[in-house]
């Protein structure tokens, strides 16, 4: 009877909540797992009436299920659950690692008499209600739910609440279930351009840090000789965070985040590559194969087609989490973007990517959603509010969107060609097409060092080499006809093209994309505020006007359009979709927007021109001439 009592004890002490409040932490009404007040849970594992019990249902890994291997990394679990007094707002949280009691609980400097100890002091990293797939829970009080779960690097445990979401109880914890054989496995390859045209950067996360394991790639020509690199490994810690929730309820351990450079690569050849780990006992830990299509030469006159779109966000195959109706749209665009893979050569997700907002198991989640396409293509990214917004950090607004994270999971998990990847601005070579990648969260108005930046970029395009010159931020810097911007009666970002549009004009900036606002639209080739060319479908000749282009709706809910349609809006779409550019020489150029939902195309155009239409003297883009013999 002792002992029995000392365990009771014990348990009651593992398990206990703190009386925080929900009101601490930064809440996001766009992020489910912001409506859990995890910090006002209290402890009711005295019901022996309730129970939770989890196993896993498919033993093994579904080889080949779609040429990508993203099950091998994923494995369903069966979570069945019995409680004596069920109600409808009952719910089950699924926590990794499984142990998620006191233990794990940084100091925070708050004596003893202040807070009650021990306390559960992180979310869930996902949660189903407990009627999901049960919808006689409320009178049976039996339920079975199914999980898919993805390599986290930890084991996993269950736990059943009552109470719903604001003053959740914790009535029962389940068995831990250790779902992957090696959690610490090379994982998600994420492939980007690197500095230079000829160089492939591989980024993948791991559970190995330098001082168990060293981390390489081992890559060749298909079907040569492989070689291997070596590659640097970045972490970060919560105290990298600037605020709640992903210093506090939403931190998660990010594992480690390694990068090789694969160089002198050769232009448009087919590569494989793998990723390795050399443990100091000698023993090798290998990632499955994977293989990618090498760049163009800068200039290269061949066939090179280009994704764009922002604002995906990550959504749950089992379900998990209430997305409302955001969810078709992450999974359709990605689904349609794996469907599609051997018809385009490089993706710029233009920011707000998985709007974890300070939730950072969101970002292991959305980076296994994508992990087909990243490790086939090139996934080349910006940087949106979601991700780097928060009040005195440096960033150009000051809103606390990304939850604390303040730029810092985006800029580790994924590389980016910048100088200085906390400064996310970059330029990329594709072949016939230059990039320049703006960061809309830092000031690039006239006289700022990212203005004095994008000149750049655009002056040193070679437009006889590189005739298309694209120009990509996440806010929308030009034209948009959405509601919000209507009322404030800018139809863009305050100051947002006031001094941008002098360098569009002056360099002949063929297209500018844009996201941050959940829509489609296509504006004219215009200057000042005006149409500079009536066509449609067709635009040829002199480059006397951008192409503005907001492609906001990779899958986030969507945002509403003006009641009025400007002179200069060309086309609208409610809808999710993503933008494909092809480039069929050095003048001849296909834009298609396309729905997730079928991937058909539903608006489209075309430019033909010549090296002659770019040199050509346009209003406020001509070059100085003189009579002078």
């Amino acid at each position: 009877m002792k002992r029995l009592l000392v365990v009771w004890v014990l348990v009651v002490g593992l398990f206990s909540c703190s009386a925080l409040g929900h009101d601490q932490i930064n809440l996001n009404a766009d992020q489910p797992l912001s409506k859990i007040a995890i910090l006002n849970c209290k402890l009711a594992l005295n019901n022996n009436s309730s129970s939770i019990y989890a196993k896993i249902i498919d033993l093994q890994p579904k080889k080949g299920k779609n040429n990508n291997g993203i099950e091998e990394d994923a494995k369903w679990v069966s979570v069945t659950l019995k409680n004596s007094k069920p109600a409808n707002d009952d719910w089950v949280g699924v926590f990794s690692p499984a142990k998620f009691d006191s233990s794990t609980c940084p100091p925070n400097g708050a004596k003893d008499s202040e807070v009650e100890k021990p306390y559960i002091c992180s979310a869930p990293i996902k949660f189903q209600n407990a009627n999901y797939s049960s919808k006689d829970y409320t009178t049976t009080g039996v339920a079975t739910l199914k999980f898919r779960l993805i390599n986290m690097r930890a084991d996993f445990s269950f736990a059943l609440f009552t109470g719903g979401f604001s003053n959740p109880k914790l009535v029962a914890i389940s068995n831990t279930l250790p779902v992957f054989a090696n959690p610490k496995a090379p994982l998600y390859p994420r492939l980007a351009i690197g500095k230079a045209w000829d160089e492939m950067t591989v980024t993948w996360t791991s559970g190995y840090n330098i001082d168990e394991a060293v981390p390489f790639v081992e890559w060749g020509l298909k079907g040569e000789t492989q070689q291997r690199s070596p590659a640097g490994t970045l972490t970060y810690d919560r105290t990298s965070m600037c605020g709640a929730p992903a210093r506090t309820v939403g931190w998660r351990h990010p594992g480690f985040i390694h990068t090789s450079f694969l160089k002198e690569l050769w232009p448009n050849s087919q590569y494989t590559y793998r990723m390795g780990h050399r443990l100091y006992d000698g023993s090798y830990v290998w990632s499955k194969y994977y293989s990618f299509r090498a760049s163009p030469y800068p200039g290269q006159d061949s066939l090179q087609r280009i994704i764009v779109f922002g604002d995906m966000g990550k959504a749950e195959r089992d379900g998990s989490n209430d997305y409302g109706n955001t969810q078709p749209g992450s999974l359709n665009t990605t689904d349609q973007l794996v469907k599609d893979l051997k018809n385009y050569d490089i993706v710029f997700h233009i920011g707000d990517m998985a709007y974890a907002d300070g939730y950072l198991s969101e970002w292991d989640q959305f980076i296994a959603q994508v992990s087909p396409i990243a490790s086939a293509v090139p996934y080349m990214v910006a940087s949106g509010n979601h991700e780097r917004d928060w009040p005195n950090s440096g960033s150009f607004w000051d809103t606390s969107d990304s939850g604390g994270e303040c730029g810092v999971p985006a800029e580790t998990l994924y590389y980016v060609p910048a100088e200085n990847r906390a400064k996310f601005w970059y330029s990329a070579d594709y072949g016939m097409l230059k990039f320049c990648v703006a960061d809309s969260e830092h000031d690039w108005r006239a006289g700022s060092e990212q203005y004095k930046w994008i000149e750049k970029c655009f002056a040193s395009a070679d437009r006889r080499k590189q005739p298309w010159l694209i120009f990509i931020a996440h806010r929308v810097l030009g034209y948009s006809s959405n509601a919000w911007y209507a009322q404030q009666g800018s139809f863009a970002e305050p100051e947002g093209r006031d001094d941008l549009q002098k360098l569009w004009q002056r360099y002949k900036v063929d297209i500018a994309f844009f996201g941050h606002v959940h829509n489609y639209e296509r504006i004219c080739p215009i200057y000042q505020n005006q149409c500079v060319n009536d066509e449609k479908s067709h635009y040829s000749g002199v480059v006397n006007g951008t192409i503005h282009v907001v492609t906001g709706g990779g899958g986030k809910s969507l945002a509403k359009f003006s009641s009025l349609t400007p002179t200069w809006s060309v086309f609208r779409d409610y809808d999710w979709g993503f933008v494909k550019l092809t480039a069929f020489n050095h003048s001849s150029l296909l834009f298609e927007y396309k729905k997730s939902r079928d991937g058909e195309v539903y608006d489209s155009f075309t430019i033909y021109r010549e090296y002659k239409d770019v040199l050509a003297c346009v209003h406020d883009g001509c070059e100085p001439t003189t009579l002078a013999a």
